[in-house]
Order: C-alpha cells, then sequence, then structure tokens
C-alpha cells in the first residue's frame, strides 16, 4: 500500500471504516498503485452500486454465482456476507456460495444466473437463444448489459484475487449469519 496514502483515498477508506467497519482488502491490495486502486472502485461503484434495473441483491448474487463457479475464495466469502446481509437470509448467502442451483430463487434469478454462469464457463457459446430466455424471463437489454457486464467484472477480479493470494477480512465470516 503507498504511504501515505493520498487524501482522497484516505477519505475513501474512513467512509469504508465507518460503514462496513473496515477497508475490505482487495482495496488495501489495489492501493500499492492509486491509479489502480481508482479505476477498480470506479468500475465496481459503477455496477454494484449505481442505478440498474437489477437490485443490489441481484448483483451481489451474480457476484457470488460467479466466484463459486471459479472458486475464488476471496469475492465467495465477501460477496457471500452481501448476500446475507442484503437478503437477511444466511441460507441463501450459503446456498449460492455452494451450488447456487439449490438456493431458492425466482425462475427470473434462475434465468440470470444460468446466463452468468454459461457467460462464465463458456463465453464464446452465448448465442441469441441465451439473451432471449432473459429477455423471455422479464429482463431488458439494458439489464442484460448489466448482468454481462457485472459477471465480466468478477470473472476478472476473481482471477486477480486468486493470482495475488487475496484474502477476505475476517470480518466477513460471521456477518450478517
Amino acid at each position: 500500500m503507498v504511504e501515505p496514502l493520498p487524501d482522497a483515498t484516505r477519505k475513501y477508506f474512513d467512509i469504508c471504516t465507518e460503514k462496513l467497519g473496515m477497508v475490505p482488502n482487495v482495496l488495501r491490495a489495489y492501493a500499492f498503485d492509486i491509479g489502480k486502486l481508482n479505476a477498480f472502485t470506479s468500475m465496481y461503484n459503477d455496477l454494484m452500486l449505481a442505478d440498474s434495473g437489477l437490485s443490489k441483491l441481484e448483483r451481489e448474487m451474480i457476484a457470488v454465482a460467479v466466484s463459486s463457479l471459479n472458486r475464488c475464495w476471496y469475492c465467495q466469502v465477501a460477496h457471500g456476507a452481501a448476500v446475507r446481509q442484503l437478503s437477511g437470509d444466511p441460507v441463501l448467502g450459503e446456498a449460492l456460495v455452494m451450488n447456487w442451483r439449490v438456493a431458492p430463487l425466482t425462475a427470473k434469478q434462475r434465468a440470470m444466473l444460468d446466463f452468468a454462469e454459461k457467460l462464465t464457463l463458456s463465453s464464446s457459446r452465448i448465442e441469441e437463444a441465451d439473451r432471449q430466455a432473459l429477455r423471455d424471463a422479464g429482463f431488458s437489454e439494458r439489464d442484460i448489459w448489466d448482468i454481462a457486464s457485472v459477471t465480466g467484472f468478477f470473472n476478472m477480479t476473481n482471477r486477480v484475487a486468486s493470482a495475488t493470494g487475496m484474502e477476505p477480512n475476517p470480518d466477513y465470516h460471521g456477518a450478517h449469519r
């Protein structure tokens, strides 16, 4: 981590501590290069927190399902906690981490995670019928873009987290159970 942190980064970390009770280790890891940290947080905030036809819970569900398929320790733990928090259901968070197909999901959520799984495991096999299945489930063209973008982002971050040995903050393990 760059020390001392630039004022804007220090303020961002202070907000994390205030809202989350910690600075997520992914942010600490990226803080070796403030430009990379800013790019990461900008993309994350846009995809996961900005206005979307997808709820925050649905975006976190994608993060967990993709991270589970990729066996990304960091993201399964961190985003599993977010699913537990947003849903109020610790079973949902655990089911998504272990095998999203056993989770109690709506038909629309299943369509979303089917698409995310196929995009993760065999992106070259995505075809119009896959997008049509999302439309038939009630997703708009913008929603399909957001599903694809969140899926792509977590495929990238899973690989970076795994490659760098990123460890989840211990606080995530017991959170929202």
